[in-house]
């Protein structure tokens, strides 16, 4: 379940240590799996280990649709080369839009995704920070630029006409 909503480390620590269970637990995705006793200088160094290999450069390379461009590295995000003052939710939620361009986003996976809520949360809360962020962006869900909303779906960002 965790790997559904988030891509964070997950090290298995029980007293399973038959080969079945380990295959089981790396197949499912976990990235380690540790049976016990075990030291705590063993699980320190696998913590190490898994984090070395989860690390990814931060999103360096800005994302572009039409004339809104996102810079996940620097948190600065532009509108026709004017900067936009946007909140932290707001930018998080910004680039997740603009990296998933062209792709309907349900509210569930935005609440998920920015919020990092899967299992809850309202979805108004979406609605008002996609509000503020059409404000922003010189647009409303009447008239959608970037943001266009599918009905009873959930929201998709493109490249204006």
């Amino acid at each position: 379940m965790i790997r559904a909503v988030s891509d964070v480390p997950v090290i298995v620590a029980t007293a399973r240590g038959e080969e079945p269970d380990i295959v089981l637990s790396l197949d499912n995705g976990a990235d380690d799996h540790l049976v016990k006793p075990f030291s705590v200088e063993q699980l320190e160094a696998r913590v190490r280990a898994v984090l070395r290999r989860a690390q990814t450069a931060p999103r360096g390379t800005p994302v572009t649709v039409g004339g809104v461009v996102v810079d996940g590295a620097a948190r600065e995000a532009w509108l026709d080369g004017e900067g936009l003052e946007l909140s932290p939710k707001e930018f998080d939620m910004l680039r997740y839009l603009a990296e998933h361009a062209g792709e309907v986003v349900s509210k569930r996976r935005l609440l998920a995704e920015v919020w990092r809520q899967p299992y809850g949360g309202s979805d108004k809360t979406v609605d008002v920070h996609l509000s503020w962020l059409r404000k922003k962006l010189g647009e409303s869900a009447a008239e959608s630029r970037y943001l266009h909303t599918v009905r009873g779906v959930g929201v998709k960002m493109v490249e204006p006409i």
